[in-house]
C-alpha cells in the first residue's frame, strides 16, 4: 500500500540561499507510453545532502536520467541554480555544475585510473594546474587510487571502481552530484567505506542527490528523504523522522 504523502519544511537550511539550487516541480517521464516518473516535486538547497529510497523499478534511476539531461522530460519543470533546465542537453547540465554517478561505475576500463580521472576534468583543460590539484585531492580521499594510478580502471575492484567513478565526477567541479547506488554490488565493509566518503564530501560542502536501495545507510548520513514508489513521491521528511516511521521501516529497513 503507498505512503501517505506528508507536507514538509520548505525552509531552507540555517544560512542558506532562499531559493533551492534544484527545484523540481510536476515532473514526468517515461519510455514511449509508458510512464516512469509521475508529477514528481523535489528540492534540494546548496550544501544538503538529500536521500531518494525506494524498491526497485520504482524509478529512482530514471528520475537522475532525467534530472542531467539523459531522458527527455514528458511533462513539469527542473530549475537548477536560477534557470529552467528542462529542456537543455546533457552536456549543457554537466557544464552548469550538475555531475552524475552512473549506476554501475560506468568507467573506461582500458584506460588507466589517472586518465579516467583527466576525462572527469575534460571541461578544465585548460588549467592544468587546478586539474593537477584537484587529481592530488581525490587521491588524498581515495588513497588506493593513488597507488594504481597507472592501473587499467577495468581491473579495479567493484569498490575501487565506485571510487574512481566519484572522484571522475569530482573533477568536474559539481555544483550537485548526483550518486546513482553507490552501494550496488558492493561487500559490506565497501559499503561503509563509501558512505564513509560521502559524508566526508557532504562535510567538504558538495550537494549531494544520493539515490538508495539501501534505505537504511542512505537515510542514516542524509539530512532529508523523499520515498519514490511506482514514479511517484509518495513520502518526504527529514531523514530522522523517516528512519523512525513504523511504515518506512516495513517497507525499506526491514524490522
Amino acid at each position: 500500500m503507498p505512503f501517505e504523502s506528508n507536507a514538509m519544511n520548505d525552509h531552507p537550511p540555517m544560512g542558506a540561499a532562499s531559493e533551492p539550487l534544484l527545484q523540481v516541480t510536476g515532473l514526468s517521464s517515461g519510455y514511449g507510453p509508458v510512464r516512469a516518473i509521475h508529477q514528481a516535486d523535489l528540492h534540494i538547497y546548496a550544501g544538503e545532502l538529500v536521500a531518494i529510497v525506494g524498491g526497485n523499478g520504482a524509478g529512482k534511476t530514471t528520475l537522475l536520467h532525467t534530472l542531467s539531461g539523459l531522458h527527455p522530460v514528458s511533462s513539469g519543470h527542473i530549475r537548477f541554480a536560477g534557470q529552467d533546465i528542462t529542456r537543455w542537453p546533457p552536456h549543457r547540465i554537466v557544464a552548469a555544475g550538475v555531475c552524475q554517478v552512473l549506476e554501475g561505475r560506468q568507467v573506461f576500463a582500458p584506460l588507466s585510473v589517472e586518465d579516467n580521472l583527466r576525462l572527469g576534468a575534460y571541461r578544465q583543460h585548460r588549467d592544468p594546474n587546478w586539474v593537477r590539484q584537484e587529481t592530488e585531492h581525490v587521491y588524498t580521499l581515495f588513497p588506493i587510487l593513488a597507488e594504481r594510478r597507472q592501473q587499467p580502471a577495468g581491473t579495479l575492484s567493484g569498490g575501487q571502481q565506485q571510487m574512481l567513478a566519484i572522484g571522475r565526477a569530482l573533477l568536474g567541479r559539481p555544483r550537485l552530484l548526483l550518486l546513482d547506488e553507490p552501494s550496488m554490488g558492493l561487500a559490506p565493509l565497501l559499503v561503509e567505506e563509501i558512505f564513509q566518503v560521502i559524508v566526508e564530501l557532504h562535510t567538504r560542502g558538495v550537494t549531494i542527490l544520493l539515490v538508495e536501495q539501501n534505505a537504511r545507510a542512505a537515510l542514516a548520513i542524509a539530512q532529508r528523504g523523499y520515498i519514490l514508489e511506482t514514479g511517484r513521491i509518495a513520502k518526504t521528511a527529514p531523514a530522522a523522522e523517516l528512519l523512525a516511521d513504523d511504515d518506512v521501516r516495513r517497507a525499506y529497513l526491514g524490522y
